[in-house]
């Protein structure tokens, strides 16, 4: 209990919003995914309060809280919306080098597909 005592403060004196640990929010508070499956978005709200979760040896994980009562709804997709990320999702499946469409992603690490990237590899096999 001592671990939670240590990130419990509602009101905003030591850490400069209320703080609550892990999981212990109260209600009508919600993190941007928790509102996301409810079909809502902050909306330009600011954050109103912190969960935190101590780690040993390193800084505690922090997630923010957004009020659910000033949440507005997700909008819509709409066909343009739809079309504009169908084009993203396509230049990334595109090689840039061999102009070729794979079924996956191309990994930004290589920044082209695994036969581009290591032709010597490939020659070998």
């Amino acid at each position: 209990m001592v671990a939670h005592a240590a990130f419990f403060d509602p009101t905003g004196d030591r850490y400069g919003i209320p703080t609550y640990p892990w999981r212990c929010a109260p209600d009508g508070y919600a993190t941007r995914r928790g509102l996301r499956a409810l079909g809502l978005r902050p909306g330009g709200q600011p954050v109103a309060a912190q969960v935190m979760r101590g780690r040993h040896r390193r800084p505690p994980l922090v997630a923010y809280l957004y009020r659910v009562d000033l949440a507005k709804p997700v909008r819509p997709m709409t066909s343009r919306k739809w079309g504009a990320l169908a084009l993203a999702m396509l230049a990334r499946r595109t090689c840039p080098r061999c102009r070729i469409t794979y079924s996956y992603c191309i990994p930004p690490s290589l920044g082209a597909c695994v036969t581009c990237a290591y032709p010597e590899e490939q020659r070998a096999a």
